[in-house]
């Protein structure tokens, strides 16, 4: 499958790639990814698919299974001027179920090529917000 033209920037990769889950859409979700053996996905459940055959079949499977929702909530990032790295909360919403999964920890990591901005990496996690905030509550200091 041939990528489409040019993402202009990550921002612009994220939106495709929420939108593609929205539609649950596996070949759509791929047009966002690098073409390279080396891309990875980390689902929340641990598990690390490496390649983009790999990572597209984990998504047909998740498509395929449920129709998910995602709310995305940006938290911190960082742009250069090849890399990207975007950290959000992800909270999730199976089928007609109103009541939320999550909320997930999520980075996804960005490269520009020849071919504009591409995603490389995502990483996904169960948060564990109870933890954090005994994390946050307590006083840093640095010497």
């Amino acid at each position: 499958m041939s990528k489409p033209g040019n993402f202009a920037s990550p921002d612009d990769v994220e939106h495709a790639f929420y939108d593609a889950i929205a539609h649950g859409d596996a070949d759509l979700l791929m047009l966002v990814w690098a073409e390279d053996e080396e891309t990875v996905c980390v689902h929340p459940t641990g598990v690390r698919l490496l390649g983009e055959v790999t990572i597209r079949e984990s998504w047909r499977s998740i498509f395929s299974s449920a129709r998910i929702r995602v709310q995305a909530e940006s938290v911190a990032s960082w742009n250069g001027a090849v890399m990207a790295i975007h950290h959000l909360t992800e909270t999730l919403f199976v089928g007609d179920d109103p009541n939320p999964h999550g909320p997930l920890h999520v980075t996804h990591v960005y490269l520009r090529g020849a071919h504009g901005w591409r995603l490389v990496t995502r990483h996904a996690s169960a948060a564990d917000d109870g933890q954090q905030a005994m994390v946050d509550s307590v006083s840093h200091t640095l010497h």
